[in-house]
């Protein structure tokens, strides 16, 4: 494949079409061009657009197998070589208003020397930066270096997250030293975006790895070094991120010592409590009784005394608490 007609590739709902210059920038697809394929051309297409969908099934640019896997329902980052080209999935945090970062998106991407084409339904920022590098003239040569630079800011992406879920870590932590609970839920959903986060990174590192370590044809030994480093540095994020989770089963013990002890305390509080009042209460019992002969019924004075020697009653109690240091 020398060459494609420009129509070939034009799709009314794409997001980016266009072929990389081989300077750092990019050459807009027209539809009356006929495209040399000295340098790729790159096709973005949200799956669920109906022209995108046609377009999927339809074009002979792209090998059976790959139809389904650019509209699919996989998830899991995972890369398989089909033919002359790459298929790749990955996942990126999600950076959309109105949702969380752990409710990851999914970018789908096949790529050989002659084309690259992305997938994907909710909106990846990391494709944004590339296409805002490739405007400004500084972006990927070629299919490797634009995987290189999407998997870079696929992974900046993902520390920035991690050290936001490291600094939360470490505010909960201060505020268990000061004994103070924090708010119900807010652990419990650190302790899932960090699951959530293990769960897929782990693997997406795997294929940054494999990706570094095959011999395929439009991967300079440059890119296979950039991408074995991104690589590493999502193998450190991986590492905080099981350092993390051992940290909030830590924080959850501390915050349920820190509630009992709380519990322990106003529990103890009330007993010593009820312990002083005791003896105030039994004999406001005994006197309060309806029967005659009461020691200074009929006495003016004998309220008055009475009040007096429960007041000495109590704090006798409390002195004598006090001093036995339960108080």
């Amino acid at each position: 494949m020398e060459s494609i007609s420009g129509n070939a590739l034009q799709v009314s709902d794409a997001i980016i079409s266009c072929q990389l210059d081989g300077k750092g920038g990019l050459i807009p697809i027209e539809n009356s061009e006929v495209v040399h394929c000295d340098r790729p051309c790159w096709l973005h297409l949200n799956y669920t657009h109906r022209a995108s969908a046609d377009w999927l099934m339809s074009t002979p640019l792209l090998p059976d197998a790959v139809r389904d896997a650019l509209g699919g329902d996989s998830m899991r980052p995972r890369v398989s070589r089909l033919g002359d080209g790459t298929m790749i999935t990955l996942r990126s945090v999600n950076l959309n208003s109105e949702s969380r970062p752990d409710q990851l998106v999914v970018i789908r991407v096949f790529i050989n020397e002659k084309l690259i084409v992305s997938t994907r339904r909710r909106k990846v920022f990391a494709i944004d930066e590339v296409l805002t590098d490739l405007n400004n003239g500084n972006g990927p040569t070629d299919g490797g270096s634009w995987l290189v630079d999407v998997c870079d800011a696929l992974t900046d992406h993902t520390s920035e997250f991690i050290e936001d879920l490291h600094d939360k870590i470490i505010e909960l932590e201060d505020a268990v030293v000061d004994q103070r609970v924090p708010p119900r839920g807010e652990l419990a959903l650190i302790r899932k975006q960090l699951i959530i986060m293990r769960r897929y990174m782990a693997p997406q590192r795997d294929v940054f790895s494999r990706l570094a370590s095959e011999r395929l044809p439009w991967m300079s030994d440059d890119d296979r070094r950039r991408m074995q480093d991104i690589a590493d540095r999502l193998g450190r994020g991986l590492d905080d991120l099981d350092a993390s989770v051992a940290r909030t089963g830590v924080l959850s013990d501390e915050i349920s010592t820190v509630m009992a002890e709380a519990m322990n305390r106003r529990t103890y509080t009330m007993s010593l409590m009820a312990m002083i009042f005791l003896p105030t209460t039994f004999l406001t019992g005994l006197f309060g009784v309806n029967l005659g002969g009461i020691p200074g019924g009929e006495w003016r004075y004998g309220f008055g005394i009475f009040c007096l020697l429960l007041a000495l009653l109590v704090s006798g109690v409390a002195w004598w608490l006090r001093r036995r240091k339960w108080l």
